[in-house]
Parts: structure tokens; sequence; C-alpha cells
């Protein structure tokens, strides 16, 4: 079951202009709502608890992407929604399978399990978690691969990992689609792409055209030893979008935001920028590079016209658009 992001609206910054806090979840509902109505086929929140550069600065609103995601879900009708991607230092995977079951329950079988090894120390910390070593780590994401898919799947799962542990564990209902695609982010070619290839239905990379032919051909390598065919994974990229009905919109969108980033070079790199067109060929080059879709953030998210005209322009070039 190849994991539905083909085109994906990734929501990380939940500050807008002239939004308080008791209107914040009706806006939410309104980008979701465009969004699904304009051609993105998923929307994805973080799973973190305070915000993260560059972003924005740690007091900065932050919700938990779970339950965010399980309003939302009630409140749309046809769009996939998820975690890019949950933490796995964060919770037991027997209770992440549970979460993300309910919001399949919630959503009508539209859920996605986004996993990853988790990165951000600095939020371990503050909030009590342990920041055990990247190879822990791993070990952390092994198991729940494992746990997550035995309890979407069997009547009753057991499993022994290496940390954790599920011994006859229910988990009912069960998914409505008999499963949840299962999305792995991250682009480390030993461990991470390999994990892709072992267990996941959706692969997010990071990187300029030549970065991610690379990262295919290593994920193939990988697919390659597992007797896996590459094409039962959905491959996308991150990037952000600065689009506007003209050139000269996008670019003074854009404009402010490369004067002050603290690598330039980066922010160069991820964006693309331009009217429709424009911002079409540029993601065109990615899927001649052999993506499947692209995963977006828009900064002016909160502008519904601006969400409306990304996912009309890109839902047509990556076939998600259908009305």
């Amino acid at each position: 079951m190849r994991a539905p992001f083909e085109l994906d609206l990734h929501v990380p910054n939940f500050n807008y202009p002239d939004v308080a806090p008791d209107a914040l979840f009706e806006k939410l509902v309104e980008i979701a709502t465009a969004a699904e109505e304009s051609g993105f086929s998923s929307l994805s929140l973080m799973d973190h608890l305070h915000q993260i550069g560059p972003v924005g600065p740690p007091e900065n609103f932050m919700f938990d992407g779970n339950t965010m995601l399980a309003a939302i879900a009630a409140r749309t009708s046809s769009i996939h929604l998820g975690l890019l991607v949950g933490g796995v230092t964060y919770r037991n995977p027997a209770l992440v399978a549970k979460i993300t079951t309910t919001l399949d329950i919630i959503s009508g079988g539209r859920a996605v399990l986004g996993l990853g090894a988790a990165w951000f120390e600095e939020e371990h910390k503050a909030y009590g978690y342990a920041f055990p070593p990247l190879k822990t780590r791993f070990e952390y994401l092994e198991d729940a691969l494992n746990i997550t898919r035995a309890m979407f799947t069997q009547d009753v799962a057991t499993y022994a990992g290496t940390h954790f542990h599920v011994e006859n564990a229910f988990n009912n209902p069960k998914p409505i689609r008999g499963d949840i695609p299962i999305l792995i982010g991250g682009s480390g070619e030993r461990k991470t792409l390999r994990f892709v290839a072992k267990y996941a239905d959706g692969s997010n990379l990071f990187g300029d055209v030549e970065r991610v032919k690379h990262l295919l051909s290593v994920l193939e390598g990988h697919c390659e030893d597992v007797g896996r065919d590459p094409a039962e994974i959905t491959k996308t990229r991150m990037g952000t979008v600065y689009i506007a009905p003209t050139h000269e919109e996008a670019v003074a969108k854009f404009e402010p935001v490369l004067s002050g980033a603290a690598d330039p070079e980066r922010a160069r790199a991820s964006a693309f920028v331009g009217e429709p067109s424009e911002v079409a060929e540029q993601v065109q080059a990615y899927l001649d590079a052999g993506l499947d879709g692209i995963t977006i953030t828009i900064p002016d998210v909160h502008d519904i016209e601006t969400v409306k005209l990304a996912g009309e322009t890109l839902g047509a070039v990556i076939g998600t658009r259908t009305a």
C-alpha cells in the first residue's frame, strides 16, 4: 500500500497574522479544506513540542500533532493525514499504533504513519525525554516499524524487539484499509534508506536534483538487496514554495527570506519560486529525476488563495488534481 503523499502540504507553523489562539483551529480547518479541494493528496504536521528553527522561535505556537490531525480529520473528507514524521523517542510504539489507528477510524481510512529516529536534542532536554545515541534511536525505529505493522495487520500482535515488545496485543478495531501506509523521513544512505526498502511505503528525501538521483539509486540498491520493487514506495522530496500569480510577486515573497537566512544557499536550494508555470517546471525536474511527488511548505499558508494556487498548479503536474 503506497503512501498517498504524492502532493503533501506540510504545515509547520501556527503563528499567522491577526489569528488569535481561539481562532487557530478554524484557520487550520480552512487551510486543510482548501488543500483538499485544490489538489493536495495529503496534509502533514510536525511531531514537536515547541517550535524549531528556522521555522520560528521556541516560544511560538505548537500543537500535539496527532491530536490536531484527529480534529482536522473530523472536518475533512478526502485528504490523507499524518505526521512528518513521528519521533520514536516520544511514545511507546504500541501506543503509536493505537493512536494512528484511531486517526484512521476518525478519518474513514485516511491515516498515514510517519516515523523517524528523532533529532531535536534540545527539545528532549526541555521536556524530560531521554535522547539516546543515534545507534539506539535507530534500534527504537526498527522496533517501532515492526510493532506498528504487526498491530495494524495481525489479529493479535506479538513481537520481541531490542527495546520494545508486545505480547498478545489487541488493536481493535483494525485500520479501515486492513493496514496503514508507513512513511520514513530522512536521507541517511546506510540505515534510513535501508529501513525504507525493508519496511516502508513512503520515503521523504532532501537535496537538489543530483542529490535526489543519487539517493534514489541508493534506495534501489537496498530494495534489490531485500527483494523489493522500488515502485511500491512513494518517493517525495521536501521543499518550500513561494508562488504568486506573477514572477515579480513570488520573488518579492522570497527575497526577504533569502536575505535573512542563516544559510542563504540552503534556503535557495530548498525553494521553488515563481509564477505557476515556473514552479511547475521546477517541480517537474524532480519528477523527471525519479520522484513520485513533492512535500511542500508554504510560508504564507494562512493565505488561502496561495494554498489553492499551489494545489491547482502542482496537482496538475503530479496528477492529483481531479477537478
